[in-house]
């Protein structure tokens, strides 16, 4: 059972914490990780190009010569795709790139994830998280106290609108509350620094 230690906010020792192996002690598995990464990636995306066809172009209504005795290829509109001005050939149109992996291996995952910062001791485990108001400057000094990396992903056990306006203007930090904690997150930030409370319920949860 992996252990970490457990900090204050000033960065002093406070304990250790016994992580649960079936959260943060399986062998990561890198091809469902990317399988995850790939997930949230499409499901980000808008989808919104657009083109008109043949019969969404302005104009064309009418025949530009007749059928035969011109000498000319026949043609039913100006419209025409290889015509200039005409429509587009199999363009495309607003449509919705998100699917969903299984949940087994969303779990698989996120579990992955989590065990891999653990394995490469990129957590830091704080006994609270807590700010009497808004401050930048109080936040950067808890970072700083705790060694925390330039890239860090915060995570609460519950959304403290107070941490997240501390962190907002910090460039490469974000905060999270536990329940919306996911893969991209994890291996886009190099450290992950976590409150004991949020640990207990990402293994209530994924455990």
């Amino acid at each position: 059972m992996p252990k970490v230690a457990l900090y204050n906010m000033s960065g002093d020792q406070v304990g250790e914490l016994e992580l649960k192996d079936s959260v943060f002690g399986i062998e990561p598995n890198e091809a469902v990780m990317h399988s995850f990464v790939k997930m949230q990636l499409a499901n980000k995306r808008a989808g919104t190009a657009s083109t008109k066809g043949r019969s969404e172009v302005r104009g064309g209504g009418r025949k530009p010569w007749r059928q035969k005795g011109t000498g000319r290829a026949r043609v039913g509109t100006i419209r025409s795709p290889l015509w200039k001005g005409g429509g587009v050939i199999f363009g495309p149109k607003p449509r919705d790139f998100g699917y969903r992996l299984p949940k087994k291996m969303r779990r698989l995952a996120l579990k992955s994830a989590l065990s891999s910062k653990c394995k490469n001791d990129y957590i830091i485990v704080v006994d609270e998280l807590k700010l009497d108001e808004p401050k930048t400057k109080r936040m950067i000094s808890i970072l700083d106290a705790l060694n925390a990396a330039r890239k860090t992903l915060v995570v609460t056990s519950d959304r403290d609108p107070i941490v997240t306006k501390s962190a907002n203007n910090l460039q490469g930090v974000k905060t999270l509350p536990a329940d919306f904690i996911n893969v991209y997150d994890l291996l886009h930030y190099d450290t992950l620094l976590i409150t004991r409370d949020a640990i207990s319920r990402v293994e209530e949860v994924f455990a």
